[in-house]
């Protein structure tokens, strides 16, 4: 069962804009909905969401149950309220539909077994009913407000209880999917209440369907009454009129430069309405913005900005604005993942997007645009005119989204979501103590090769009384993407952020070590890091995400640079960790991979002479160092040539995944003579 309280969902085609809160988790809904329905181990999905009589709207949300396919259907339950209701409003009626919900779900004959709650008010709902049936819950929360109080002028009443109300769904839910890593790592970790271990990145699908002909054609006629020439590059935004999108701020940005004014056309497509009157007080305000902007910068014939469209109206502009050589936009304040610009990557439309928040991360996988400072709209300007400059650029990013975009598909985001939530429903079979620990590096050790992975995973399968174990620079969601994309099995214990932080397997579920976090906290102290870091030539602060609690992390290439961020922090208890050429990371005294690997083998009672490790770069010397049975898989980096020959050393004449297995072998046969 999926719950989704906000905007006014139907099957398809989706009538973005309707209301300003129908936007793209509606289409995230469905497309989770859709492709779980599909699968043969999912016997139904259903999405509930509020009755809505009002005849402005129109009937369709007022069916109380609307069958999609044979196994997904939408099921709208009713209260003494039935008018729309904006978010504000909605939290007066939720105890109501809670309760009607409630006494839905005791009448059924097979209850859901378990709940998708799609932002905070349905967290709250889906609490409640676990509460009273014992269903499980996980939550996305699409938007957060810690990130738009940021761009707010000021702190507000509302603002604040919704901040909370997100706080006490993340600490309520059994699990949370995220769409992005920055969601994941930065913005919902903002929150009290946050805990990496129930944490899940999941892209979702990207599935809006190709233009015809004849969609194109329509598409022209929808904008051909604004401009003067058509046929100029098309600047195309789409998003719901509220003010965290910026579209108020696109509209000056591009008034303002004289190139752009010449050489593009600009198209925003801000909901529907029927006239600047509709629509809730933001929507009304943002219009009004964009209504004077167009006449404050005479921007008659070439700005468009048609009142209604159709979702085919949307695929058709993101293919007239590729043949046009155009650019697809996204200039929001702050984007928490950007469903429209995977839309854009299928129809090979380039994107220049926003760097706050999700968009960096879409753009980085994807590779079809560039990402700029929408607070600086110079630069921003400047990304949109480097794409229209640069022929062969604006080729690679259309060739490169078209591509990569079929890596976004919604089957891929069901078949995780599925292994997620079977995770909060299997009961964990006991399992033997282990009497050994082997401790490998992500990338480029089980990484870099398929068949040396395949091997790698047979291997463990074969050792019952081995306990498997990763240790790794990335973060907690990128170690388990990365092991699940090279098919390797689940880890009884991570260490991530190169030895700054552990997490145990219990079953499916994963719980932080707050007592190894606890222990290297002593002495720890970032904002002294930072204060000695900044300022020193050649040093570059890695983005926010990459950034944790016991961890600071820079981009640093010279050994002289190196040098003197080791020289700056001498006297603070702090470890500094150099790997890859350029990477940096400061962590404290009593952390690191070779700290965590300790501990982990005291935890599980393992006797240091029973523990192995296996590594392939910088970040891995202290682990191996310390590790009476190391292993030096072949592709090694000169950062650990000083290993060589030491007798705890195992050189495997293998690469990769293959070497490790190569070297337990050969540890094993040495203890067998």
């Amino acid at each position: 069962m999926s719950i989704a309280l906000g905007g006014c969902l139907k099957g398809p085609p989706i009538e973005f804009g309707l209301t300003e809160d129908t936007g793209g988790h509606i289409t995230y809904a469905l497309g989770a909905a859709q492709a779980l329905a599909a699968r043969s181990d999912v016997d139904r999905v259903e999405i509930v969401t509020r009755l809505i009589e009002d005849v402005g709207l129109g009937a369709a949300y007022a069916v109380p149950f609307e069958p999609i396919t044979d196994s997904l259907a939408i099921r709208r339950i009713g209260t003494a309220d039935r008018r729309y209701l904006c978010k504000g409003a909605a939290a007066a009626d939720r105890p109501a539909f809670a309760a009607a919900l409630i006494a839905h779900i005791a009448t059924l004959e097979r209850r859901p077994d378990v709940i998708h709650a799609h932002f905070a008010d349905a967290a709250d709902v889906a609490a409640l009913v676990r509460d009273r049936f014992g269903i499980p819950f996980v939550y996305t929360a699409h938007s957060l407000g810690i990130d738009k109080a940021n761009c707010a002028s000021g702190p507000s009443e509302a603002m604040a209880s919704r901040i909370g109300e997100e706080n006490r769904a993340i600490a309520a839910a059994d699990a949370i999917v995220a769409s992005s890593r920055d969601e994941a790592e930065r913005q919902l970790m903002s929150y009290p209440a946050a805990c990496p271990a129930k944490i899940h990145c999941v892209p979702p699908g990207a599935g809006l369907d190709y233009a015809t002909p004849s969609d194109l054609t329509r598409a022209r006629a929808l904008i051909a009454p604004f401009l003067r020439d058509p046929d100029k590059p098309m600047i195309l935004a789409i998003a719901r009129p509220v003010a965290k999108k910026n579209l108020g701020g696109l509209i000056d940005l591009f008034a303002s430069d004289a190139r752009l004014r010449d050489r593009a056309n600009l198209v925003i497509v801000a909901g529907l309405r029927d006239g600047p009157d509709t629509g809730e007080d933001e929507q009304r305000s943002v219009i009004a913005g964009l209504l004077a902007g167009l006449d404050r910068h005479d921007l008659y014939g070439t700005l468009a900005l048609p009142k209604r469209h159709t979702a085919d109206d949307v695929a058709a502009l993101y293919a007239l604005a590729r043949e046009t050589r155009g650019i697809f936009v996204n200039p929001a304040l702050t984007e928490p993942y950007g469903l429209t610009l995977t839309e854009a990557a299928l129809h090979g439309l380039p994107v220049v997007a926003t760097c706050h928040g999700g968009p960096a991360d879409i753009v980085a996988r994807l590779g079809h645009g560039l990402v700029a400072n929408p607070r600086d709209p110079g630069s921003f300007a400047a990304a949109i005119n480097t794409l229209l400059d640069d022929e062969m650029a604006w080729a690679r990013a259309s060739i490169a989204g078209r591509t990569n975009a079929r890596s976004l598909d919604w089957h891929g985001y069901a078949a995780r979501f599925v292994a997620i939530v079977n995770g909060l429903l299997t009961v964990p079979a006991a399992k033997p103590r282990p009497s050994r620990l082997l401790l490998c590096d992500i990338d480029n050790t089980l990484t870099g090769c398929t068949v040396g992975a395949l091997g790698m995973a047979a291997y463990l399968q074969a050792e019952p009384n081995l306990a498997f174990g990763v240790a790794t620079g990335r973060s907690l969601q990128e170690a388990e993407r990365l092991l699940v994309e090279w098919g390797q099995p689940a880890p009884d214990v991570l260490i991530t952020s190169v030895g700054a932080e552990i997490y145990w397997r219990h079953g499916a579920r994963l719980v932080a070590d707050a007592d190894y976090a606890a222990h290297i906290d002593h002495g720890w102290d970032p904002a002294a890091v930072e204060a000695r870091v900044a300022g020193l030539a050649g040093v570059e602060r890695q983005p926010a995400v990459e950034q944790r609690r016991h961890k600071r992390s820079y981009f640093a290439e010279e050994p002289a640079v190196v040098a003197a961020i080791r020289s700056a922090v001498t006297d603070l208890p702090v470890r500094v960790i150099h790997s890859h050429g350029r990477l940096l990371d400061i962590v404290p005294a009593r952390a690191g991979k070779g700290a965590a690997m300790q501990w982990a083998a005291r935890a599980l009672g393992v006797a240091p002479d029973q523990v192995y490790a296996a590594g392939d770069s910088g970040n891995d010397l202290d682990m191996l160092a310390q590790c009476h049975n190391g292993i030096l898989v072949a592709n090694y980096s000169t950062e650990l040539a000083e290993l060589i020959g030491r007798p705890t050393i195992y050189l495997a004449h293998r690469a990769h995944a293959a070497g490790v297995v190569e070297g337990m072998r050969a540890f094993a046969m040495e203890r067998a003579a």
